[in-house]
């Protein structure tokens, strides 16, 4: 375990270096967030309690997605590409010979990539649209402490799907498409563009069913309070159960993919 602790901690401290990256991501954020807010505004003036949310809720849910759009990785953004070109290139034979095991020291690194995210491209712009706007925060630490709960688990659902579409990379050898399929399912399915609530009849029961309504959906209903008691635990257990089908799934990929390794260009 202090093994993939030193993992984790250098996976923060990797993006942490990158500060004019991180300064660009937030204002990038920010804006983002102002357009959809201001968009969201008009939306909700014509339509109140949509999808059961009121003004307050639907501006906090705006800027719950910039914060942590990054953080849950739903763009893509994370280990994938690094991990793909490893493949493709052969590298990953190094990997494989390491004395760790592959899908856990990816996961330490994308934690630590997510922690730093959370702190570094989330806290800001979520401070700056509460000066702005009347958003809804928690009144106690337990709600604060049940949305990154959420949020963690987000973050591994969020890995475990990723994983999947790197390991692709073993028969596809070149991923992107596969890559650009995954983040544009990410985008539309977390709840990026909108709430999944929204979402009408059977769309909106599948688009909640999947695993992409852990990243975004889930962490949001625990902060705005939707979530409580018994629900939470079903909203715990839904994401759970997501990132455990999926880690797995990701396992027995990684060990049919090993037993063929197919190096490309050498």
């Amino acid at each position: 375990m202090r093994l993939y602790a030193v993992v984790a901690a250098g996976g923060f401290r990797r993006h942490a270096t990158y500060r004019m990256a991180t300064a660009a991501g937030v204002f990038t954020n920010t804006v983002f967030g102002f357009v959809m807010a201001y968009t969201y505004m008009a939306l909700w003036a014509e339509r109140p309690r949509l999808g059961g949310y009121d003004a307050s809720q639907a501006l906090t849910y705006v800027w719950l997605g910039q914060a942590l759009l990054m953080t849950c990785a739903m763009m893509g953004g994370g280990f994938e590409s690094e991990l793909m070109e490893r493949i493709r290139t052969g590298d990953i034979a190094v990997d494989l010979y390491r004395p760790a095991d592959l899908q856990a020291w990816w996961l330490a690194g994308d934690l630590g990539r997510a922690a730093f995210h959370l702190l570094g491209r989330g806290v800001a712009p979520m401070a700056l649209g509460a000066l702005v706007f009347d958003l809804v925060l928690p009144d106690s630490p337990v709600r604060w402490l049940a949305f990154l709960v959420a949020v963690a688990l987000g973050v591994v659902v969020s890995f475990a799907v990723r994983f999947l579409v790197a390991l692709s990379a073993f028969w596809l050898l070149d991923g992107a498409g596969a890559m650009q399929i995954a983040w544009l399912a990410g985008l539309f399915f977390s709840g990026m563009l909108l709430p999944l609530n929204l979402f009408p009849g059977v769309l909106g029961e599948v688009a909640r069913a999947l695993p992409w309504s852990s990243l975004l959906q889930v962490p949001a209903d625990v902060f705005l309070g939707r979530r409580t008691g018994w629900d939470l635990m079903g909203a715990y257990a839904f994401q759970a159960g997501w990132a455990v089908v999926l880690l797995v799934a990701g396992r027995l990929l990684q060990s049919a993919a090993t037993r063929r390794v197919v190096v490309q260009g050498g």
